[in-house]
């Protein structure tokens, strides 16, 4: 839950870590875990460097960079990317990892989009399953194209297949193009 409590914890660690970039769901995310963790996260963007706010751990004199990670709800507003990054060549890393999340993607989302009964028994059949039905090329939205173009060039950026994209939080600090370049130097 989105309280004080667990602000100042959330506050601690990334005062501990001493982070430069943190990545986070909005706080407009359907999940309510996903959700609450995005308010916590965005409250706690500004508060890391208030010396009097969590006071047993020092401020932070830098505000890190918070970022949202991509999804696609509309409402209050639409995903902007101020950042895409090319998966291409580690795309089978990615899938490896939410491979290993079955109850996730084999069992509940599967049985919530109502194709429980596409996933396939067999494990090598099962992540080429989960490559095209969750690794898609379909979340290149064109606003996230433009920003691969943007950070690959013309060619490159047209032939990416996956991609992962992120939006500057306004809360902590607001990277600039060469800021970017440093905190996601693919």
């Amino acid at each position: 839950m989105p309280d004080l409590q667990v602000r100042g914890q959330v506050i601690r660690q990334i005062r501990q870590w001493k982070a430069d970039l943190v990545l986070a769901p909005r706080p407009n995310d359907y999940h309510p875990d996903h959700r609450y963790t995005g308010v916590l996260v965005q409250d706690a963007a500004y508060m890391v460097t208030v010396p009097n706010v969590a006071s047993d751990t020092p401020a932070l004199r830098d505000n890190p960079v918070f970022m949202y990670v991509q999804d696609g709800f509309q409402k209050p507003a639409p995903f902007r990317p101020d950042v895409a990054v090319a998966l291409d060549d580690v795309i089978d890393q990615k899938i490896a990892g939410l491979d290993a999340h079955v109850s996730q993607f084999y069992e509940w989302l599967a049985w919530h989009e109502k194709i429980l009964d596409k996933v396939p028994a067999d494990p090598v059949a099962r992540k080429a399953w989960l490559k095209t039905t969750w690794g898609r090329e379909d979340k290149l939205t064109p606003d996230i194209r433009a920003a691969l173009v943007k950070r690959y060039g013309d060619a490159k950026g047209k032939a990416v297949t996956y991609a992962e994209a992120f939006e500057v939080c306004e809360y902590g600090a607001q990277p600039d193009e060469a800021r970017l370049k440093e905190l996601f130097p693919f």
